[in-house]
């Protein structure tokens, strides 16, 4: 009896939070919903109207839609690879004794609480300004033309940014796991002969799998809604060379005044994120059943 009354007890205890959070949720979502199937543009208000799936049709069919999509995923993939592989050598560093190490862990760590408006101002004004930016000067010290990242390069340029504030995340949860891995494993694997890179690739790298894919998780969830950057930057362009789903979305609610348009692509991009998601929560399942 005392067990069901704690379990009530919990139950009545959470409830508000619960509440308010799915009001938080789904009060939003609905209001979306509904305005998917309207015609309802800013610029003409009182002529809204009932046109069903028209909206979704329009989106799904538009061209900039399948560039957006690519976009996403090629931002999504290129920020993962870079983020896991040069988190995994930043953690290995780490994870050497040397002198002043919780100095450089700090320094290491601090990207990740720059606000994404910061950092991508920093990059566009210091670092890849064509004119007077940092590469730009060593550009031309070494003889070179500058490169007009985005211009030239907007996605990739976006892509490094993004993969700039989130190493840092990616190298922490990796470093976690190396301080838990066996070191008398290591050292029985040095005893019979193996060298750092076999004690890399059989022992270190299937320990920080269920980290790895922890990682992988976390930031696509977080990076299929990157848009501080693309607006900062690149405000899509040139074209639709940088824009993703969010910025479509956003582009077509309120530069476009389409709300009817941009609230269809905002369930659509809420419907993708969800098959990412799911699919992404059944892997790390089986990574952690193994």
């Amino acid at each position: 009896m005392a067990t069901m009354h704690s379990k009530k007890l919990g139950k009545y205890m959470l409830s508000p939070s619960v509440i308010l959070l799915l009001a938080w949720m789904v009060i939003p979502l609905s209001f979306t919903l509904y305005f998917s199937f309207l015609s309802y543009n800013l610029l003409m208000p009182g002529t809204e109207e009932f046109i069903g799936f028209t909206n979704y049709q329009y989106f799904l069919t538009d061209p900039a839609f399948f560039e957006a999509l690519k976009n996403t995923l090629l931002l999504v993939g290129g920020v993962l690879l870079i983020t896991i592989v040069g988190g995994t050598g930043f953690a290995l560093l780490l994870n050497l004794p040397f002198w002043g190490q919780g100095i450089v862990r700090v320094l290491v760590i601090a990207p990740f609480f720059v606000m994404p408006t910061v950092s991508a101002l920093v990059w566009k004004n210091m670092f890849m300004n064509p004119e007077n930016g940092l590469f730009a000067y060593f550009a031309k010290f070494l003889g070179f033309e500058p490169i007009d990242f985005f211009a030239q390069i907007p996605l990739l340029s976006i892509t490094i940014i993004v993969s700039w504030m989130w190493l840092p995340f990616a190298a922490l949860i990796i470093l976690t796991a190396l301080q838990s891995l066996d070191q008398e494993q290591l050292e029985a694997a040095e005893m019979d002969g193996a060298g750092h890179i076999q004690k890399f690739f059989y022992i270190t790298l299937p320990h920080l799998a269920r980290p790895i894919t922890v990682v992988i998780l976390i930031q696509t969830i977080f990076l299929l809604s990157i848009f501080a950057e693309i607006m900062v930057t690149t405000n899509g362009g040139p074209g639709y060379a940088s824009t993703n789903i969010t910025y479509l979305v956003y582009a077509q609610s309120l530069l476009q005044f389409d709300v009817g348009g941009g609230s269809a692509g905002g369930i659509v991009a809420v419907i993708l994120a969800n098959i990412v998601a799911i699919f992404l929560l059944r892997m790390i399942g089986k990574n952690l059943e193994a």
